[in-house]
């Protein structure tokens, strides 16, 4: 015999229910889901169109590749190996004056002389002084050897030759006293006598016959009567960029070259470095020495210095707007392909007035912003409106 079933009207509710309630919640996550990535798309494109409003219209460029230099190039100015300013010492008129501008002297030479009246009175009286303490010191060593020889026969008391001994001595003191206040004066009388301290040339006179001495220890301000420069060896000071400081070893040679000697080259010799890279700069200060014994070479005279390289070294070359210079050094920047600006660090090596050489930091593929506002700063969003010379055109649409 066969079962019958059938379901309860309960049951069939309940079904319908259930159903309703998941396609309400199905409903509400579907309804949820799309307001959330409304939302999400809504504040993508204003965060777009807000980094496109604020990216900076600029211009680019791309390095350009300069051919190996096997030479390196650098300004310097020759100086003159010692150089003595000669002030005057003691007070009074220029008697006489024996060198001039240009005039050629040996060290220990006689160049003028000084008139002082009042510091020979001075002397006269130092010295005469000094006659009068030796007088007074004979006196008082004779009278203290017979107040000894008193003393032993009890003919005077032991104080009066004690106090005949004291004077002895307080008149050698008075008369090493009155010999050195001669000998002061005699040595600012020698500097009446102006003399050259070194070998050398005149290059700078700024006195005449007649003219009052000051040295200024009298309140006024001192003045500069000659200027000795030797200059049959110059010294050329030269800051090596970091790249090549490698190079710059004690006894390597360079070859000068000058605008007023078209087509000679002078020799140089290296003698120090600095020991150190200037950190603004990033450049080793060398010291050349360069021999002059004709005298043809000029101190204060702009030279180029040609130092050899031992091995060829590629470089590039940009346009001189586009250097920052900060604190951290000289940078470029550098657009990147996400139009994004990277702020890059690098090496200087020749100027070329309009253009200057760049030994490291850049590569052919660097896209370098042409005068880049002083605002700049990395990961900021810039918008390529023109483009320079070898800059690339994809970018500039």
């Amino acid at each position: 015999m066969r079962r019958r079933t059938s379901s309860s009207p309960a049951a069939g509710f309940v079904s319908r229910g259930l159903l309703v309630f998941v396609g309400v919640v199905v409903v509400a996550v579907v309804v949820a889901w799309w307001g959330i990535s409304s939302r999400a798309r809504s504040m993508t494109t204003l965060t777009d169109e807000t980094h496109q409003l604020n990216a900076v219209n600029v211009a680019v460029t791309r390095p350009k590749a300069g051919a190996p230099t096997e030479e390196v190039v650098l300004p310097g100015t020759l100086q003159a190996y010692a150089d003595a300013p000669i002030y005057a010492r003691t007070n009074g008129y220029l008697k006489r004056r024996l060198v001039d501008l240009g005039t050629r002297v040996k060290a220990g030479q006689l160049l003028a002389e000084i008139d002082a009246p009042e510091l020979e009175q001075q002397l006269q009286q130092a010295r005469s002084d000094l006659a009068t303490s030796d007088a007074n010191l004979r006196l008082a060593q004779l009278t203290a050897d017979r107040y000894r020889e008193l003393a032993k026969t009890d003919s005077v008391t032991q104080q009066d030759a004690d106090n005949a001994t004291g004077a002895l001595e307080a008149r050698k003191t008075a008369l090493d006293s009155a010999r050195h206040n001669v000998e002061r004066l005699e040595q600012l009388e020698g500097f009446t006598r102006i003399t050259a301290p070194i070998d050398g040339v005149i290059t700078s006179r700024n006195t005449d016959v007649g003219a009052l001495i000051d040295p200024g220890a009298s309140g006024g301000a001192a003045r500069e009567l000659f200027h000795v420069s030797s200059t049959g060896r110059l010294r050329l000071f030269v800051s090596i960029p970091e790249r090549y400081s490698p190079i710059a070893r004690k006894g390597l040679t360079a070859d000068l070259t000058l605008a007023e000697f078209q087509g000679r080259r002078f020799a140089g010799t290296l003698v120090r470095t600095s020991e150190a890279i200037d950190v603004a700069s990033r450049t080793l200060l060398a010291e050349l020495e360069v021999r002059n014994p004709t005298g043809e070479l000029l101190p204060g005279a702009f030279a180029q210095v040609h130092f050899k390289l031992p091995k060829a070294v590629s470089s590039w070359t940009l346009p001189v707007s586009t250097l920052i210079f900060r604190s951290g050094g000289v940078q470029v920047a550098v657009v990147r392909p996400d139009s994004t600006v990277v702020m890059t660090r690098v090496s200087l090596g020749r100027d070329f007035g309009t253009e200057v050489e760049v030994l490291d930091g850049i590569g052919a593929d660097s896209v370098v912003i042409l005068s880049p506002p002083d605002s700049l700063v990395d990961k900021q969003a810039v918008r390529v409106s023109r483009t320079g010379a070898g800059a690339p055109k994809e970018q500039a649409r």
